[in-house]
């Protein structure tokens, strides 16, 4: 099958086929976010870690996921995506069999703590190589000019697993233990490969010159930059939030992580055509800018519900900062390279998300809790600053050019 000889079809059914693809990514998310919340309890309060430890380890995830992204993009461009979601498939399966496994040793804190960084790696390995490959595979099946709406679906399949993932996981943990996450993770994982493999290969046609990954990785790097720049205010809710609430003595700290990723889809849902009437540029500087709202009000926030207020806003933010940012970043290379392009962008999330544990720990540490959000806010601004200066940037370039 080749992506140039797909005949057009509607929206509806455009929709339906990215759908299917991003399937994967919401399989590989919904599993991450099964642990996301629970992790940072079990370390801190079962296994009693610090929190400087909790997020070291939670962060380490992000080393294989890091390192596994171009890896991912060059499988995409020279094999097509079906080798690469099964392989993350694979991956994901092992991950909960290794966190059974920590459960099941939790009474050895050391050894438990040392199976759950092999699982956090483990997982980066999975989410490094689901990266990008459904995008890839949606772009290949439905064609190139509907890449934003497929790096849309992916978010949407993304936070949206996660805004499920993350309560489900709590409730299993209040219930049964963190290793019947372990458990369901497995079963999750089989079935991703069962429907993987059910799908048909498909691989892009484009005849263009292939450019080395660390060109494409250093043309895409300012947009990844902002990126990362933005994704600090993910992560600091995502890894920190249920301990921020426990030193406030707050209640529903996995209900902020969701009214977050809510919020986060249903902008993505309304706000779908930004991108197409306004630009890339435009629609993530105006995102950065919301989300550093969202922030700010998190950091001031003295109660419960306002919280929640912050972390919807910062979530509806955060939407469209993605595929703002990755339409622009891919249309700077060749179609043979698009797959390293979307890898290399992605990395710069991976290595947000990275830092984030030992970055934003640290902050705690040696500052207090009460410091976290107004760091990230800090960075989140710095991402919109940076972003204003690219548009700025390519909008003289272009003034310069003009006859």
């Amino acid at each position: 099958m080749q992506a140039e000889t797909i005949a057009d079809p509607s929206l509806s059914k455009v929709g339906l086929k990215i759908a299917g693809f991003v399937t994967f990514t919401f399989i590989g998310y919904f599993t991450i976010g099964l642990a996301l919340g629970i992790l940072p309890i079990f370390i801190h309060h079962q296994l009693g870690y610090s929190t400087l430890i909790a997020g070291i380890v939670i962060s380490v995830q992000y080393v294989t996921t890091f390192l596994l992204r171009g890896y991912a993009g060059n499988i995409v461009d020279k094999k097509g995506p079906k080798p690469a979601v099964l392989l993350s498939m694979i991956g994901f399966t092992l991950s909960g069999i290794l966190l059974f496994t920590a459960y099941m040793l939790k009474d050895i804190p050391a050894l438990s703590l040392g199976v759950l960084v092999i699982t956090r790696l483990m997982t980066g390995f999975a989410e490094g190589l689901i990266g990008a490959s459904p995008i890839n595979w949606a772009i290949f099946a439905v064609g190139s000019k509907y890449t934003g709406k497929a790096i849309s679906y992916n978010g949407i399949a993304s936070y949206g697993a996660l805004a499920l993932g993350a309560p489900l996981g709590l409730l299993l943990h209040n219930g049964y233990g963190i290793g019947s996450i372990g458990i369901l993770i497995v079963v999750i994982g089989i079935a991703g490969l069962i429907y993987a493999k059910s799908k048909t290969a498909i691989k892009g046609t484009s005849t263009a010159a292939r450019q080395p990954f660390l060109q494409v990785l250093k043309t895409v790097s300012p947009y990844g930059i902002c990126l990362a720049l933005g994704g600090l205010g993910f992560g600091t809710i995502s890894t920190f939030i249920t301990l921020y609430y426990a030193y406030l003595n707050w209640e529903g700290a996995v209900l902020c992580l969701s009214v977050f990723s809510v919020l986060f889809i249903l902008g993505r849902i309304i706000f779908a055509r930004s991108i197409d009437t306004y630009g890339g540029m435009k629609t993530a500087m105006a995102c950065l800018a919301l989300e550093s709202v969202g922030l700010m009000i998190l950091w001031l926030a003295h109660m419960p519900h306002i919280a929640l207020i912050g972390a919807g806003i910062t979530g509806l933010g955060f939407s469209l900062v993605f595929p703002a940012l990755g339409v622009e970043a891919v249309k700077l290379v060749p179609a043979s390279n698009s797959g390293a392009a979307l890898g290399g962008y992605g990395l710069f999330i991976d290595l947000s998300l990275g830092i984030t544990g030992p970055l934003i720990g640290g902050v705690a540490s040696h500052f207090g809790m009460l410091y976290i959000f107004p760091f990230s806010m800090g960075a989140v601004f710095s991402g919109f600053l940076l972003a204003v200066f690219i548009y700025y940037r390519h909008k003289n370039k272009a003034i310069a050019l003009e006859p």
